[in-house]
């Protein structure tokens, strides 16, 4: 007789209401987990108000529960813009609006303004985890919602959405490899003559300029480092003319709730700070993710963003660095292209088909793209 497992659904709008040790709990048996998913980060988000219902993403966190066990949850927000996504649906809004339809509010499973591979069918086994594609299917179908956008799940994740009913959709990040590097020079000298001999000379160019760099590590960066490089994260929006997404206080949340995860790398000439870079990684990966300066000198930019953070993850022995989105000229500094993936279902069905044959050209185009990609291989000997 095969027993039938029941599970009590529950949308939560806090972290809180799931609780931290459950919450924690869920995440260790997860093998697609990272910083970002952790109860420390998304509650400094939320807590922030850098990612809540007055800036547009209101929590909305799908969970089943099995008696008083968090059994599967799913990151999940109302939104009422695109913005912080990564995975871009501006004109497919605009399609909507152009026939006079409503395309927000949407649901999203993503973790905000971080465009990072990971788990988003979070779940003690596979039985509960196709609960979780149930229950998400439910809920999608009463919502007043437009869509659900399911951003950077792992492919496994993704081909479960798919046999579900979601359009699957794939991107282009670039990602570094640790071959074993005993140093910066050994990864250099992997390189083609040409990329390595660029990257050389970027380097001495801010040298020559007096730079000089500090790393600063969990509890070693203070308040005062925090507010600075608040201020280098300001002047990169504002160059752009954008408004930044996170405030101080998320970054001081994370300062003091996930210290061992961050590192601050601050540049400095003639004693003092003119530009930083923050990263988080765990015990394998380290990922890219804020900068900024206040002056502007000639690859000030690859030196504190790029090459100081190699240098960190060859000295610590971390696999991988993932440097975010976009950005073909990480390639000549050793990234590799890596294919990522979405899923999206929408529900008006003429729109989901017109998006599915889209998708299925944009498709071919970045097959295409990655293998031109694949030509430009930096390395002596591809990888």
């Amino acid at each position: 007789m095969r027993l039938t497992l029941n599970y009590r659904t529950r949308i939560i709008a806090s972290l809180a209401e799931a609780g931290q040790a459950q919450w924690t709990s869920l995440l260790s048996l997860q093998a697609d987990a990272n910083p970002f998913l952790s109860y420390a980060f998304l509650d400094a988000l939320h807590a922030s108000g850098s990612a809540a219902r007055k800036s547009g993403w209101q929590p909305q966190f799908l969970t089943l529960w099995q008696d008083d066990t968090l059994a599967a949850a799913m990151p999940l927000y109302v939104k009422s813009h695109s913005y912080g996504e990564y995975v871009f649906d501006w004109a497919w809004a605009d399609a909507y609006r152009r026939n006079g339809l409503e395309y927000y509010p949407k649901l999203l499973s993503a973790i905000p303004f971080t465009p990072v591979t990971g788990g988003r069918l979070l779940a003690r086994d596979e039985t509960a985890r196709s609960a979780l594609v149930k229950a998400l299917l439910a809920l999608q179908q009463q919502a007043d919602v437009s869509s659900t956008h399911v951003l950077y799940p792992p492919p496994q994740q993704a081909e479960a959405l798919e046999r579900a009913g979601f359009l699957l959709r794939n991107g282009v990040q670039f990602h570094w490899l640790n071959d074993g590097y005993d140093d910066f020079e050994q990864f250099l000298s992997t390189l083609e003559q040409k990329k390595r001999k660029n990257i050389r000379a970027e380097r001495r160019k801010v040298r020559d300029a007096g730079i000089t760099f500090r790393r600063l590590e969990g509890a070693q960066i203070g308040e005062a480092d925090w507010r600075f490089f608040k201020r280098c994260y300001d002047h990169t929006y504002a160059a752009h003319y954008s408004s930044p997404y996170l405030n101080l206080d998320f970054f001081l949340r994370i300062g003091a709730s996930m210290p061992d995860n961050l590192l601050l790398v601050i540049a400095e000439r003639d004693g003092k700070p003119i530009a930083s870079s923050l990263v988080v990684h765990d015990s394998q990966t380290l990922y890219g993710r804020y900068w900024g300066a206040l002056e502007q000198h000639a690859c000030l930019h690859f030196e504190t963003a790029y090459y100081q953070p190699l240098e960190f993850c060859i000295e610590r022995g971390l696999a991988a660095f993932e440097g975010g989105a976009q950005g073909e000229h990480k390639m000549a500094r050793g990234f590799l292209p890596q294919k990522t993936w979405s899923a999206h279902w929408l529900a008006h069905p003429a729109f989901s088909d017109a998006v599915e044959r889209f998708l299925e050209q944009e498709s071919g185009g970045i097959a295409a793209y990655m293998d031109e990609l694949d030509e430009r291989n930096p390395f002596r000997k591809a990888r």
